[in-house]
């Protein structure tokens, strides 16, 4: 087993150190890393050099170049840089090189030197200028914290929702200090920065001056701090050699050691393993690396080349420009396997020397033992085989991979355009379509629309191949990609795949496209989508070349009308107006006279207006029915100057029921025969208003009048529903045969009743009767109906 340890390095007696090789580097550096900014993003990441970053002693002339590459050294992007001085480089959580100007001014790059976007850090970082900044990582996102030429600090702790803090100033400082991180500490993010032999602690509100517990006398100055992947830890280098290691939060000491150096170190960053108790911290200088814990000893190694140190989750990442390492503490699992003379049962399986076939057989012997995570791990494995590969270039761990999570790798992948890859990785872990397959191919899409020497249609046509309908596929963010990339044909091509038509008319209105927006609108039947294009299209063209797209789209038209009979009737007129529609035209002026005109004047004006134009119209009807409607209201004005009370807005037969109920009988029959009520209705509308006013005296007289076109009937009824029987009784006797027997039951004279439904020789009637007797009282009228129902059925 020798083998397996001999890159094995004892920290104390309780801890092995591992450093091995990841890739060998066959990039092609023109300078050495020291001449360069150099920034490589945790988790396997790209690595970005700035070369030649206005060096004093190179040509002002020459300018520099940005190279970002794979961690294995594959090249991603080069561009020139043509913006201004840059101080610092660093990677976001989603992979975006944050470069961080002299002044102030932070440009985004993305994985492939694309442009993304620009912020600014304040004025006050543009007039002092930047002498250092530092990108750090929190749960909120990616932060940048700058120090000023006036040595002030200001912070973002997220760039993707930029809140600027100018944090607080240190007293009586009169240069920069000669080293600072950042901390966070419950979800803040503070600054601690070292003076001479003084720390210093920056929150929102404060400086506070801070003391290590337990640190060796003689500091007179720190050099250098590190702060831990998870940001639990601080590390400190001093003056004086030693490196005191401790909690963030400054409150406890975890170890000490002596490291007999005191030249600054170029780097100094924490190695650590998660859910273990080892603590160790790896600090670099020229060409030494030491790795110190808490331990008397520490393991140290020869750097022949100038090096890079990138913290990770479980360990550290070393490039220099041949080799590509990693340095972690050994697990205790493998310690246990893999250490001399263990006879721990993993180190017996692997005397099999087939490990993988052995677990396999193995696990067949053992009851109730679940499969699913056996399978998981052979999954896992393989997945990061994969993507560790030279040409792919991301060294995951299995505990990053489980940090970072399956969705991340596959976003990663993404950024890095290997689609083939990510989907393979889909496919084989069998993740959702929506989750895998379908997300990297509406990604695929969306970098394709990008390849501007393809024509459209050869574009369109492939993807449409490609993604066909998979379920979560959006045709309509792929669209948006293509007209961002000022492809709008493409764009348009592309929506005609999109089967929703909300997602479709909100692009093409954003690409004024209108009309053609309209059209999918109403092709939808979703009349809240055909109104808001047609409010957009409102806005956008002029008064008749709206009218003129509404008269080409009469469905459109017949909603847009809906919509200004309730917001804009002026509007509404125009529309009726150009469209010579007379018969709407008249009804909108009928509707007008009587909600927007209170003067009588006006309201019979609005009235002349509709009945012309129902006379255009050629609607005799409603023009004669609109003049009787004018000759009414003048007729109702007039009354109410001469009689008082109110007439005006009553309806014909109001009237003449207002009339008689004032006693005004002789003008409500002139009115009647003005406006050619029929005799039967104006008996009717008498009849009525004398019984309410209880008036019997001028109702007789009126029954007596003449003839009653209606009958008499009516009058025993509305007696009897003023409940005066007496008067009833006056009426039915008047009454006509065929009505008789009702009217005589109405009165209550049910034995009279009888004798004429008798006389009549009706069933109907007799059985009408019948129903009306009751009993005790009507016995004798019901046996006599019997009678002569049996008498008529011997006939």
């Amino acid at each position: 087993m020798d083998c397996y340890t001999a890159n094995w390095n004892p920290l104390g007696d309780s801890a092995f150190y591992r450093k091995y090789e990841l890739y060998s580097m066959d990039w092609d550096l023109k300078e050495e890393l020291r001449d360069c900014l150099v920034a490589a993003a945790p988790y396997g990441g790209p690595i970005a050099l700035l070369r030649n970053p206005w060096r004093k002693e190179k040509a002002a002339s020459v300018r520099p170049v940005l190279d970002i590459y794979s961690a294995s050294g594959m090249p991603l992007a080069s561009l020139l840089w043509k913006s201004g001085p840059v101080v610092s480089l660093g990677w976001s959580a989603e992979e975006e090189l944050l470069c961080v100007q002299e002044d102030g001014a932070v440009l985004v790059y993305g994985l492939h030197g694309d442009f993304r976007r620009h912020f600014s850090m304040g004025n006050e970082v543009l007039q002092n200028r930047v002498l250092d900044a530092r990108v750090f990582h929190t749960e909120f996102g990616s932060g940048v914290a700058i120090l000023t030429g006036a040595h002030r600090f200001t912070l973002s702790a997220n760039v993707g929702d930029l809140k600027l803090r100018r944090m607080p100033e240190v007293p009586g400082l009169q240069s920069a200090p000669s080293c600072w991180t950042v901390l966070c500490q419950d979800r803040v993010a503070h600054i601690l920065l070292a003076v001479g032999p003084d720390l210093y602690l920056l929150d929102h509100a404060a400086c506070s001056a801070v003391t290590l517990p337990g640190l060796a006398p003689g500091v007179s100055s720190f050099l250098q701090m590190a702060v831990s992947f998870t940001y639990r830890h601080l590390a400190l280098f001093t003056d004086t050699g030693y490196i005191w290691m401790g909690t963030a939060s400054l409150k406890e000491k975890l170890c000490e050691f002596n490291c007999n150096i005191r030249a600054a170190p170029k780097q100094m960053v924490w190695c650590s393993r998660p859910r273990s108790k080892e603590r160790a911290v790896v600090v670099a200088w020229e060409r030494r690396l030491m790795v110190v814990g808490d331990a008397s000893e520490s393991i140290q190694f020869v750097l022949d080349e100038d090096s890079y140190l990138v913290p990770e989750l479980d360990g550290v990442r070393i490039f220099s420009r041949s080799t590509h390492e990693f340095l972690h503490e050994v697990p205790a699992a493998s310690e246990e396997i893999f250490k001399i003379a263990s006879m721990a049962p993993g180190a017996l399986l692997l005397e099999a020397q087939k490990e993988y076939e052995a677990a396999s057989f193995g696990k067949c012997f053992l009851d109730r033992f679940p499969p699913d995570s056996f399978v998981h791990m052979c999954q896992d494995l393989r997945v990061l085989n994969a993507v560790r590969d030279y040409h792919i270039g991301i060294p995951l761990t299995y505990s990053q991979y489980k940090q970072l999570t399956i969705q991340v790798l596959l976003d990663r992948l993404v950024l890095r355009r290997l689609y083939p890859l990510a989907i393979q990785i889909c496919e084989y872990l069998r993740l959702p379509e929506v989750q895998g397959v379908s997300r990297i191919l509406a990604h695929w899409a969306c970098y394709k629309v990008q390849q501007k020497d393809v024509s459209d249609e050869d574009v369109a046509r492939a993807i449409n191949q490609k993604l066909g309908d998979t379920p979560g596929v959006s045709y309509s963010d792929i669209a948006a990609r293509a007209y961002g990339c000022g492809r709008t044909e493409l764009a348009i091509k592309l929506l005609e795949y999109e089967p929703r038509s909300g997602e479709q008319v909100p692009l093409l209105l954003k690409m004024k496209r209108s009309k053609l927006a309209l059209s999918k609108a109403i092709e939808s039947g979703d009349t809240d989508l055909v109104f808001t294009v047609l409010l957009h299209l409102k806005n956008e063209l002029n008064r008749g070349d709206f009218f003129m797209t509404l008269r080409n789209q009469p469905m459109a038209l017949s909603l847009y009308r809906q919509f200004c009979k309730h917001q804009e009737l002026e509007t509404l007129k125009d529309l009726y107006n150009q469209d010579d529609n007379h018969q709407e035209l008249g009804s909108f002026h009928i509707r007008a006279s009587y909600a927007a005109e209170e003067r009588i004047e006006g309201r019979v004006a609005a009235l002349q207006t509709a009945a012309d134009a129902f006379y255009k119209a050629k609607n005799e009807f409603a023009a004669k029915a609109t003049e009787d409607q004018m000759r009414l209201l003048r007729l109702q004005r007039r009354l109410e100057d001469e009689l008082g009370g109110q007439f005006l807005d009553l309806s014909l037969h109001d009237t003449v029921t207002t009339l008689i109920l004032g006693g005004h009988n002789k003008r409500a029959e002139q009115l009647a025969r003005d406006f050619r009520i029929p005799d039967k209705r104006l008996w009717w509308l008498k009849l009525t208003a004398l019984a309410d006013l209880e008036d019997w005296e001028e109702l007789e007289k009126f029954s007596k009048s003449k003839k009653s076109p209606i009958g008499y009937l009516p009058f025993v009824e509305i007696c009897i529903k003023q409940h005066n029987k007496y008067e009833a009784k006056k009426y039915a006797s008047r009454v006509g045969p065929e009505q008789k027997v009702k009217a005589l039951l109405l009165v209550g004279d049910v034995a009279q009743a009888a004798d004429v439904a008798i006389e009549h020789r009706n069933e109907a009637e007799l059985s009408l009767v019948l129903s009306h007797c009751t009993g005790a009282t009507d016995g004798a009228t019901a046996d006599k109906i019997q009678r002569a129902r049996a008498q008529a059925q011997k006939k």
